[in-house]
């Protein structure tokens, strides 16, 4: 995966999609480090937990309340 391809959380996501703080709390350069390689652990909307597939063709990553994204 390139970071073309990467989760970029949007404006309006409250939460971080790596670590499930805050998006607008400092110390999320780790995170934007990681987003570029990993998908998405924490759902950007709700901050539950997802369940993430990574298969050789991509990724997919599903939120119970808002569904599955992928990449």
């Amino acid at each position: 995966m390139n970071a073309s391809h990467a989760p970029v959380p949007t404006p309006a996501a409250p939460y971080c999609d790596q670590c499930g703080e805050a998006a607008a709390a400092a110390g999320h350069e780790g995170c934007a480090r990681r987003r570029e390689l990993e998908p998405p652990r924490y759902c950007g909307d709700c901050r539950r937990r997802m369940v993430v597939q990574v298969t050789p063709r991509g990724w997919t990553a599903k939120c119970v309340e808002h569904g599955t994204r992928t990449g």
